[in-house]
């Protein structure tokens, strides 16, 4: 409690006498009367408002969002245009830090047949939608021990998730039903689908895909994460701010987590590279 405070409230309550109390303290009493004349200006008031939007709004995405995600999403809803460094400012004095995200493990994967050259080569930019789509499978935990796989395809245009399937199994038909399920949101498009050399992405179904669909396939090299970098960086994000916060004990549960996220995601996790806005945003823009 600060010293004014309690100086004030034992004479209040207790009667103590203010000169004894200040001499206590090592206040003089002209110092405890200025606090007590003291009134916040107009940006103290404007801090500490802002201060309060702040901690509401991060403890409502259970701590995970920084503070460039924070000056985003309060400057649009509050209409301002406050500078960043005021949030990190405001987030260091309150003690406010985004979750520290879990590493992915980097797992090598076989190569089978059909194994296509690195043809994104880490060209991650696109001049419009559907052009580069980015695509691969994480595995999420749960209950006891048990496992579920997510499939996804995100669009490098603008890092919306164009397609996802969730599944017990990680097997051929997870992949082949982001594919069709893309392509069925999406029809007649010819992106360069990259993906890593996985059993799925070099099977003979695979390649039929893409005979049917047309579009054309580029895979990672191997034990080169960074090589599918957009896909890689959605499950860091996905698992930091969503999944690693909450206890999931059924399939049911991973769904619904994956379902309510992504959504937000897409409709309304704004960045700064995408100009402030979400990816569907961005992507109806274009």
């Amino acid at each position: 409690m600060d010293l004014y405070q309690a100086i004030q409230e034992l004479h209040a309550e207790k009667g103590y006498a203010l000169t004894k109390l200040c001499e206590i303290a090592g206040i003089a009493r002209s110092a405890y009367y200025k606090w007590l004349k003291w009134k916040p200006s107009h940006k103290e008031l404007e801090i500490l408002s802002l201060a309060k939007e702040v901690k509401l709004r991060y403890d409502k995405r259970k701590g995970v969002l920084g503070y460039r995600q924070i000056s985003i999403q309060l400057n649009r809803k509050l209409k301002k245009n406050y500078n960043k460094k005021r949030y990190y400012r405001i987030m260091r004095a309150l003690g406010l830090k985004s979750v520290i995200r879990k590493k992915r493990p980097n797992y090598v994967k076989v190569s089978e047949i059909h194994v296509a050259e690195n043809v994104m080569n880490r060209e991650f930019y696109a001049d419009s939608p559907n052009m580069k789509w980015c695509t691969d499978v994480t595995e999420l935990k749960y209950g006891n021990g048990r496992k579920a796989y997510l499939s996804a395809i995100v669009d490098v245009y603008d890092n919306s998730i164009v397609s996802w399937v969730l599944s017990h199994s990680n097997n051929n038909k997870l992949v082949m039903d982001t594919v069709k399920k893309a392509y069925w949101k999406n029809p007649g498009v010819t992106p360069l689908l990259h993906s890593d050399r996985g059993f799925q992405y070099t099977s003979y179904e695979y390649n039929r895909l893409k005979d049917k669909y047309g579009f054309t396939k580029s895979m990672s090299r191997v034990s080169r994460c960074l090589d599918n970098q957009p896909i890689e960086r959605f499950w860091g994000t996905f698992k930091a701010e969503s999944f690693y916060l909450t206890k999931h004990d059924t399939y049911e549960d991973v769904l619904k987590d994956v379902r309510i996220y992504i959504r937000y995601y897409n409709n309304y996790r704004y960045t700064e590279r995408l100009n402030g806005l979400s990816p569907n945003e961005y992507r109806r823009a274009a």
